[in-house]
């Protein structure tokens, strides 16, 4: 008999979270930024196809960019589709975009997910994913504050998975487009990282996240938003997240 999903897996879970994002103006700010960086990054690039969101999951990237085609491995009833990242129903070189929020390093199998993102996206195509960053300050914090494993120190991209949300590896994406990059050139090589950014070391915090209250009132964000702009040269020690880019040659 199989066990039961942790509550983490289950669709309304999902749905909890949407809810919660958008009942908190700052968490909600946070994200309206994200989705707007993404929109603004794509319309600028030349590649024409599809424009897909992996792991929408509670996410309201298409009231931001009503393009987006919405996905997720969980039925959930404000996605267009259903379907894992393992194996996408699009047909070859179809997909100018590929959006993931926090999801790569969801994903059991990534180099299954690579491989369809290499098939699937056409030439100058590209993946778009803000991620866990793998800083100094974020190890302190994923490690002791955050439900999700986090270990820098295995050897395996991949991960045994009892569900969708509840297992993950928060330093997946530092292990392959850092530590492991030589390797990701050779298992995949029409697709090249074409930037890796870091970012976002306090707001996320402060806005309490999905399980803690907000720790400021959203009239603040503003003035937290300068103090990262300033804080920038020390962004790969303090931030909580990154943003990285692979293009498809």
């Amino acid at each position: 008999m199989s066990e039961p999903l942790s509550h983490l897996d289950l669709p309304e879970t999902s749905l909890e979270h949407r809810n919660i994002i958008l009942s908190k103006p700052f968490l909600k700010r946070i994200y309206v930024d994200w989705y707007t960086d993404f929109k603004k990054y794509c319309e600028q690039q030349p590649a024409n196809g599809k424009i897909v969101e992996i792991g929408s999951g509670g996410g309201f990237l298409k009231d931001i960019f009503p393009d987006v085609i919405t996905s997720d491995i969980l039925p959930l009833s404000v996605c267009d589709m259903q379907f894992s990242a393992h194996d996408m129903p699009f047909e070859d070189n179809s997909l100018k975009a590929i959006f993931m929020l926090n999801v790569l390093h969801h994903i059991p199998d990534n180099e299954k997910f690579f491989r369809e993102a290499q098939r699937t996206l056409t030439s100058d195509g590209f993946i778009y994913m803000i991620e866990p960053a793998t800083t100094s300050f974020s190890k302190f914090i994923y490690k002791n504050f955050h439900h999700e494993p986090f270990d820098e120190n295995v050897s395996d991209w991949s991960f045994a998975s009892k569900g969708p949300l509840s297992d993950a590896n928060g330093a997946i994406p530092w292990m392959i487009f850092k530590r492991d990059y030589q390797k990701f050139k050779t298992l995949f090589p029409k697709l090249e990282l074409e930037s890796f950014n870091y970012h976002t070391p306090f707001k996320y915090l402060l806005s309490g996240g999905l399980s803690k209250p907000n720790l400021v009132p959203y009239v603040m964000y503003g003035a937290v938003s300068l103090i990262e702009k300033l804080l920038s040269p020390l962004s790969s020690r303090l931030s909580l997240f990154q943003t990285i880019i692979v293009r498809k040659k």
